[in-house]
């Protein structure tokens, strides 16, 4: 019997090949786009699960007191005596281990140089975290000057010469013994790397080791069935303990909500990424869905050629379960040929989706689960696409399907409509959302960075920069390829340091948790980087030999401690005293979106310095004035190659994560309206099968092509108003809550709605014209006439 139903099955699809080949691209789309987001999805919540100790693995957080505004304020960033203390401390806690990252490193071996980024770390990480090691044990960082590295880094230094115990001459200033290879990270962890270094000789010193200075990520292991509510309790004040200037105190964050959870407002957890993996399940079962409502328009729009099919079987004997078997048989095998398509989809438009979500996902098609998984996933697709049709069919008497009296009378509401509707009104949603998502990133991108990005090269400090710096300096500016240079703490594009328990006078005590923003400088600064200085002067050590002890603040600052006039007003950091003797207008730092933090630039000869940056004489061509530079940074630092990049270059990477959310939202609307437009064919299909009789009339007391053409539109024009006027109220909360986010954003205009419903409209005009056409072309006679 089954192979009856499969071979009718076939039959069937081979006589309405058109049909049939529109029921399985519907399907297949729909699979293909429900498949790769189910991907991600996986990805997404496999990250750092894969660690044996995953249950056990904690970060420590900190979190600040109520500041003036009642705010509190959360981050990762820890100072390095904590691990050490809550190992010692708290016997709940088996294992601390501290992370620095990334730190890039130059690597020489035998005459070959290479630059790669790694960790590092506390010895103790090996064992916290499952890295399987390929050579050498979970101790090969108990040696200061040991390093682990991982496959493919020992590949690129040593090819296929065995590494073990072999030097490395690092920053062509130490030598490491290679004691480990570890297995490259895969994608789903947050830790990256290319080696393993012991963070020991990095924490040397007394500023390392100070309670208030935040350098690093803190990761501890707690004991098997630990409290870690309770241990939070215990260890809530225990910077204060230790330093009683702190305003803040740390909360342990469980490794299963790193990735997925790791949002905060006011100190709370709010959410985070899990946001993004709800919502895109959510389209990929609306996906599927909506590609489901179309084999159930299209199968139920060929019910008066499947109508008499049925009665006779009906006649013949057969009941209504045989014959709900036949067709969900039918919708089964059209689904597996779907799903054949999707799979072929899937690895065409693999590489493309891997761009446009920046995740390197793979698919294993040697794991057995993922096939007993699509096999569920076909099984359960054809099941719910052919259900509706099935029952619908087999519900008919026979007398009626053989006299043809079965099809529904037309309905102002019937479930047809409303789910064609409900395809509509998920697809403007999505053309709502894309839209506002790309006017959100120009507005953003418009915003005045309060800098001149053109022309401005950074190079980080390494090798023998540091030392040679002046005279680097000097040479850029007297061969013309520089019209400015100065060197930073960090490079202008990353917000990476700040600080607290500042005072000035007239201080509110509310004031004390104002965080600031940290940047150090040798001078020059201003000049070099073209930021607008609104009073004072720019940090100058040759004209002023006591800038040691002065300071920059921007706008933020000068409204955060509340100064009229703030050149020469006196603020202390702990012991040491500064002066004000500029201010700058706000600069960005930060995200583009946000508000702009308060900022303290400090005067310093002596800063542990990270980038140079210089600008490009405009009279020079770039790549003359680039060659220039190169020269002069090989002759002082020959050991490392010239690693520049252009400053605004870095800061659009600033907007890499809207701008994919604006490609992901564009895509999948794009996707949603394909699939919607092949339920919009069905069921224009199925209006002009009923409708024949009516059009040939027409056609025949002289209605013209044009004329029959807007009698059958007209509906689905309406359907689709419908959906605007539904999808407008929808469309505007979700994007309005997406919005507050940002501190820097748009207002939502109704001309949005306006032109996506121009959109929607116009793509419903032209998908159901081709099928009007055909109906308003068609011979009358043929459909007048009764057999």
């Amino acid at each position: 019997m089954i192979k009856n139903y499969f071979k009718i099955a076939w039959r069937n699809l081979w006589k309405n090949k058109g049909f049939s080949m529109i029921n399985i691209t519907g399907l297949a789309t729909g699979m293909c786009g429900a498949i790769l987001i189910f991907t991600w999805i996986q990805n997404e919540l496999s990250f750092d699960r894969f660690h044996k100790n995953a249950d056990d693995l904690y970060k420590v957080w900190n979190r600040s007191d109520k500041d003036a505004g009642n705010n509190v304020y959360t981050w990762d960033i820890t100072s390095a005596p904590i691990a050490p203390e809550l190992k010692q401390k708290f016997p709940e806690v088996k294992a601390a281990a501290r992370v620095y990252w990334p730190n890039e490193r130059l690597f020489n071996y035998k005459g070959k140089s290479i630059i790669a980024t790694g960790l590092d770390v506390d010895p103790q990480f090996l064992s916290m975290f499952s890295f399987p090691m390929v050579n050498g044990t979970e101790r090969a960082l108990d040696d200061p000057k040991g390093i682990v590295l991982t496959v493919s880094l020992a590949k690129r230094i040593f090819g296929t010469e065995n590494p073990t115990d072999k030097l490395l001459r690092l920053n062509d200033k130490e030598n490491y013994k290679v004691t480990g290879i570890i297995s490259d990270p895969p994608a789903n962890t947050q830790f990256q790397f290319d080696y393993l270094v012991s963070l020991e000789p990095m924490i040397g010193t007394s500023e390392a080791n100070s309670w208030g200075n935040a350098s690093f990520n803190t990761y501890v292991q707690l004991q098997p069935g630990a409290n870690a509510a309770l241990l939070d309790k215990k260890i809530k004040n225990l910077l204060k303990e230790h330093d009683a200037a702190l305003h803040f105190g740390i909360f342990l964050h469980p490794a299963k909500k790193w990735h997925l959870n790791s949002k905060f407002e006011n100190g709370v957890a709010v959410g985070g990424a899990i946001e993004t993996v709800r919502l895109l399940f959510a389209i990929a079962a609306l996906i599927l869905l909506i590609a489901c409502i179309n084999f159930m328009n299209l199968s139920t729009a060929q019910s008066e050629k499947r109508g008499k099919e049925v009665g006779v079987r009906k006649v013949m004997g057969a009941n209504r379960f045989a014959i709900i078997k036949q067709f969900l048989t039918e919708s089964i095998l059209i689904t597996c040929i779907a799903g054949v398509f999707a799979i072929v989809l899937v690895q065409l438009t693999l590489p493309a989706f891997r761009e446009l979500t920046g995740v390197k996902l793979l698919i294993n098609y040697k794991n057995p689960y993922l096939w007993l998984a699509g096999f569920g996933f076909i099984l359960f697709t054809g099941l719910l696409a052919g259900s509706y049709p099935a029952f619908y069919l087999s519900a008919f008497r026979p007398v009626k399907m053989l006299k043809g009296l079965f099809k529904s009378k037309a309905r102002v509401i019937s479930p047809r409509k409303v789910l064609v509707v409900t395809q509509f009104t998920v697809a403007i949603v999505l053309i709502i959302a894309t839209i506002i998502i790309y006017q959100q990133i120009n507005y953003v991108q418009s915003r005045d960075n309060g800098y001149v990005r053109n022309n401005l090269v950074e190079h980080p400090i390494n090798g023998s920069i540091g030392k040679n710096f002046d005279v680097i300096k000097n040479e850029l500016l007297s061969s013309g390829v520089a019209s400015a240079v100065s060197k930073t703490s960090m490079p202008v594009t990353i917000d990476g340091s700040s600080t607290s328990g500042l005072n000035w006078g007239n201080m509110d005590a509310n004031h004390k948790n104002v965080s600031f923003s940290r940047f150090a400088t040798d001078g020059d600064f201003v000049k070099t980087f073209g930021f607008k200085l609104l009073a004072g002067r720019d940090i100058d050590f040759n004209k002023f030999p006591s800038d040691s002890a002065a300071v920059i603040i921007n706008e933020a600052s000068v409204q955060a401690m509340g100064f009229k006039d703030p050149i020469g007003q006196i603020i202390s950091l702990g012991d040491n005293r500064l002066k004000i003797v500029g201010v700058i207008k706000n600069f960005i730092i930060g995200s583009p979106s946000q508000a702009v933090n308060p900022m303290l630039v400090f005067g310093s000869k002596n800063w542990y310095y990270n980038a140079l940056t210089f600008r490009l004489n405009p009279n020079q061509s770039t790549s003359s004035g680039l060659k220039t530079a190169e020269a002069i940074f090989k002759k002082y630092n020959p050991a490392y190659p010239f690693q520049y990049h252009f400053v605004d270059q870095a800061y659009a990477e600033k907007f890499k994560n809207e701008q994919r959310t604006g490609k992901i939202a564009f895509t999948f609307s794009a996707l949603t309206i394909l699939i919607s437009c092949l339920g919009l064919f069905g069921l224009a299909a199925y209006m002009a099968e009923n409708r024949a009789k009516e059009i040939g009339i027409r056609k025949v007391l002289g209605a013209g092509i044009v004329n029959l053409m807007q009698l059958l539109t007209r509906d689905f024009v309406m359907l689709v108003l419908v959906s605007v006027a539904i999808a407008a109220p929808i469309g505007w909360w979700f994007m309005n809550k997406w919005l507050q986010d940002f501190n820097y954003r748009i207002q939502i205009s109704w001309t949005i709605f306006l032109y996506s419903g121009i959109v929607a409209v116009a793509i419903a005009v032209v998908t159901v014209s081709f099928q009007a056409a055909g109906a308003a072309m068609a011979n009358p006679i043929k459909s007048i006439k009764t057999e």
